[in-house]
């Protein structure tokens, strides 16, 4: 009898990923045309309560599209987080992912997300994102600082805000990259808490090295104590960032992040 060929494990695994990377894109783009309707009207609305509807739409994508992949969202908590509290949220960065699952952490208050600027040149999804995030070029001094003000301002409207302060993917084999001052910044000046989380699972089910490696799957988040900044200084934001990198590096080796290699 011939011998049938043998196909390698994990070239098929390859092969079943890239296939359902594509039904996740697609799933993806159908949402988002569905709801444009309703984009298209925040973006007649005043500022603010045009960003806000933005993200009520944007919670509704991040819930269908996990529901339609099969990933499965799962929240764990250190401690509380005070409903009423205007928190400055922070989580490590690793992937793609982590921007819907910013949508699904951060529920029943208004929120803005520190951006990337790039990100506002993609057809379409760019406009969107723009309206309903800060938008920052790292590589520019002034645009930093407007967009810090900017948050401070929404802080003050009791809109809570979102930011990786580590910048950009890590791309490293470490927890964490090095942190960027801003978040602490913020937190200091406007003496609002900044409450860590942790997203453990987004970079196995899409690994930032390839937009074809989409699974499904459980993607975690852990809520870790928040910190206070009442009564802090500028001069205790190098201790305050040291603090929570410690706080999040030992969290994400003691649930032992699949990305961190020894």
């Amino acid at each position: 009898m011939p011998i049938l060929p043998s196909f390698k494990p994990c070239l098929v695994l390859k092969i079943l990923r890239f296939l359902f990377s594509i039904y996740g894109f697609a799933i993806f783009l159908a949402l988002m045309f569905l709801l444009l309707p309703l984009f298209i009207i925040s973006f007649c609305l005043p500022a603010i309560r045009g960003g806000n509807l933005i993200f009520s739409l944007s919670r509704f994508w991040a819930d269908a599209f996990f529901i339609l992949t099969g990933i499965r969202y799962r929240a764990f908590y250190q401690a509380p987080v005070m409903p009423n509290e205007q928190y400055i949220f922070i989580s490590n960065h690793i992937s793609y992912l982590d921007i819907p699952m910013m949508m699904k952490v951060v529920r029943g208050r208004h929120l803005r997300i520190l951006g990337k600027a790039e990100m506002n040149r993609v057809p379409i999804f760019g406009s969107i994102y723009k309206r309903g995030t800060v938008s920052v070029d790292r590589a520019d001094p002034k645009a930093r600082y407007e967009s810090v003000e900017r948050l401070k301002r929404f802080l003050n409207k009791r809109i809570s805000i979102f930011i990786c302060p580590e910048g950009t993917f890590n791309m490293t084999n470490e927890p964490l990259k090095s942190f960027y001052d801003g978040a602490f910044k913020i937190a200091i000046e406007t003496q609002k808490p900044i409450q860590p989380i942790l997203f453990l699972d987004t970079y196995d089910r899409l690994n930032y090295k390839s937009i074809f490696s989409l699974n499904p799957g459980q993607c975690r988040a852990i809520f870790l104590p928040s910190t206070p900044t009442v009564g802090m200084k500028e001069e205790d934001m190098t201790a305050l960032k040291s603090a929570i990198f410690i706080q999040m590096k030992k969290s994400l080796e003691e649930h032992h992040a699949t990305w961190i290699k020894n």
